[in-house]
């Protein structure tokens, strides 16, 4: 075999008029795929639950194989599309009727934030660094945890965002990028200070040097009590 085979690697054995019916296959995958999408309703992508999400990556997978493979036949391909439709909605329906199913496909919504102390344990069993959770944060206009009374994360990966008024903001972590607030191991000043990793506050002495009582870190940053910015 020769490398950089220009030939081997546009067409390899198939004949040129082939790239005809890959169109024909790829217009037909697409066809069902909307069909599908338009039976099971209109849900963006960060809407779908993961059994949702699911079934559309089984979709591409058996999509993709129609639409190259020359040896792959297009009716077959057709059934698992129903079979699949016929599926969704049959699991819609069970859970419909039963909540315990509901959670085990969908799962629960989960607290992440409550009175402006991050959930800390909750948020590491989802599988999510406190660095994506404060990005979504900032995106919500948020600077500080004590700004937010309740942040849920919903069963579809969004994040639900309740806010303390103006008069009520609490002293909590800045979630600002590194760099924005000091950090420090030994405390200059005496104050509310915030661990920087589980956001639990302590009020430390000046000078002092101690371990968070929740995470163990070692590294602390003075509570903020800035309000929002709307």
């Amino acid at each position: 075999m020769e490398a950089f085979d220009l030939h081997r690697m546009a067409l390899d054995k198939v004949p040129l008029d082939f790239l005809g019916e890959v169109a024909l296959r790829s217009l037909y995958t697409f066809v069902l795929v909307f069909l599908f999408l338009k039976i099971t309703g209109r849900r963006g992508v960060r809407q779908m639950s993961l059994f949702e999400v699911l079934i559309i990556l089984t979709l591409g997978s058996a999509a993709g194989d129609v639409a190259f493979y020359d040896d792959v036949p297009m009716l077959p391909v057709l059934v698992v599309f129903v079979t699949l439709a016929l599926l969704y909605r049959l699991v819609m329906w069970l859970m419909a009727h039963s909540e315990r199913l509901e959670d085990l496909l969908e799962g629960k919504p989960v607290i992440v934030v409550e009175h402006g102390e991050l959930a800390w344990e909750k948020l590491h069993a989802e599988n999510m660094t406190e660095f994506e959770f404060f990005m979504e944060l900032r995106i919500s206009g948020v600077d500080q945890l004590g700004q937010v009374r309740l942040a849920i994360m919903e069963t579809n990966g969004q994040l639900s965002v309740f806010y303390y008024p103006d008069d009520e903001v609490k002293p909590g972590l800045c979630i600002l990028p590194e760099g924005c607030s000091e950090r420090f191991i030994i405390v200059p000043d005496a104050g509310d200070y915030v661990c920087v990793r589980c956001s639990k506050i302590t009020p430390l002495k000046a000078g002092e040097k101690r371990a968070c009582s929740r995470c163990a870190n070692p590294e602390w940053s003075k509570a903020s009590r800035a309000k929002r910015v709307t």
